[in-house]
């Protein structure tokens, strides 16, 4: 199939306006629009993750060029392509690396990419359920990954997760319970616990339990490994509190971009502090990962995580994300 440059296609676009401030809308744009690329996909799903609304606000850290199309996430079928690897009507996935960042992204009807973005859909999942996990379930699977590396079984002791009503944590809860652990979730929102104990949490902490402002350099030692997707002084608290030769697993920094901390939890407990990084991953273990969570690690019932909005209905979403007001997972349909 060969597209038309001229053929119009909806997106959800930002713009600086003149006051300084950003806006967005709807708009109707032509193909001859969208940046060069090796894969023209159309666009069946995408999702909303918190790096979205810090780019449709105009953050500086995320997005620097405007007029921009934000959706770090794409699920959808190859339209045209230049690589061998891709033919036209393949399902295929894009999270990460530029995309709905310094590149338009996915919050379109459709999406050009470079090839080595691409991801082919693994058998096991639809395009949809691939966004509902989106970058957020793929960042708890690395996550899973991590800790499994480090030789961490249910045996050794309860998890815990941070931010645990949010999409990381939400699906961080529920593959920690798939794999067998007794996992604990730290949320401030209570109506949130019938949720989560759905996944498969056993119990919960306040984000005041959480969040120990003494100077002491170590706590009782509770957990066998955290997923924290938060950072500040809560990353500081369960480092002080994981159980020696634990592993903590950081991927959020919307309680705090400073950590006050000590080395007593690495050099007295042997902890491990691992950075999750998933924007730009290695394409191998990205697809490997992917095979992963549509196999062995797929969550059962993957719909009831998550709630499915139009492009229309995107900007009151964006703020319910940066008001820390949304549970589990959102689909957007372009």
């Amino acid at each position: 199939m060969n597209a038309s440059t001229a053929e119009p296609f909806r997106c959800f676009i930002v713009r600086q306006q003149s006051d300084g401030l950003f806006g967005s809308a709807i708009e109707s744009r032509g193909l001859g629009d969208l940046p060069d690329g090796d894969v023209l996909i159309r666009v069946v799903f995408s999702s909303l993750n918190y790096k979205d609304a810090l780019s449709a606000s105009g953050h500086p850290g995320v997005s620097r060029n405007f007029p921009h199309v934000p959706g770090i996430d794409a699920a959808g079928t190859v339209v045209e392509s230049r690589s061998e690897k891709f033919e036209p009507g393949q399902p295929v996935i894009v999270t990460g690396f530029a995309f709905g960042a310094s590149r338009w992204g996915g919050y379109a009807e459709y999406a050009r990419v470079p090839a080595e973005w691409v991801v082919p859909l693994p058998a096991g999942l639809s395009l949809k359920e691939s966004m509902i996990y989106g970058t957020a379930g793929f960042t708890a699977g690395m996550s899973l990954e991590v800790i499994a590396h480090h030789k961490i079984t249910p045996s050794a002791g309860p998890v815990l997760v941070t931010g645990a009503s949010g999409g990381v944590g939400s699906i961080a809860v529920a593959l920690l319970a798939k794999a067998g652990f007794e996992v604990y979730a730290v949320t401030g929102k209570a109506s949130a616990h019938e949720f989560l104990r759905r996944l498969g949490a056993a119990g919960f902490l306040s984000r005041d339990e959480a969040d120990d402002r003494t100077d002491n350099p170590l706590l009782k030692a509770r957990w066998a490994a955290v997923v924290d997707t938060v950072g500040g002084n809560i990353l500081n608290t369960v480092l002080r509190s994981t159980r020696p030769f634990g592993c903590v697993t950081a991927c959020g920094l919307t309680a705090g971009v400073d950590v006050p901390m000590t080395v007593y939890p690495f050099i007295l407990r042997g902890i491990t502090l691992a950075g999750i990084e998933s924007g730009f991953y290695p394409l191998p273990r990205r697809e490997a990962l992917w095979q992963k969570l549509a196999g062995p690690w797929k969550l059962p019932d993957l719909e009831s995580l998550a709630t499915t909005v139009p492009l229309d209905g995107l900007q009151e979403r964006m703020q319910a994300i940066l008001a820390g007001q949304i549970t589990g997972r959102i689909v957007v349909q372009p």
